[in-house]
């Protein structure tokens, strides 16, 4: 099962909006607001790598108000705790 963290810029004051769309969707984990260079962080985890692509590509990243996303794909075989 692939797991992403994605790390969302938006535009001031629209934080909370985002945060609440990203929330409705069912590959999220993990939706959080953070202090320091991004804004929001996501944690997705999907059944297959398609899958987790289509979410992050045309679902996250085309919410109105996020301006840049970093996606950080966990490579399954190396550490893990959790």
């Amino acid at each position: 099962m692939p797991t992403g963290y994605i790390l969302v810029n938006c535009t001031l004051g629209s934080e909370e909006k985002i945060i609440s769309e990203i929330s409705k969707l069912p590959d999220v984990k993990e939706v959080r607001g953070t202090y320091g260079v991004h804004d929001i962080f996501v944690k997705v985890k999907s059944d297959n790598t398609e899958s987790m692509n289509h979410v992050i590509t045309n679902k996250i990243r085309k919410i109105p108000g996020i301006t840049s996303t970093v996606t950080l794909v966990v490579i399954e075989e190396q550490g893990g705790k959790g």
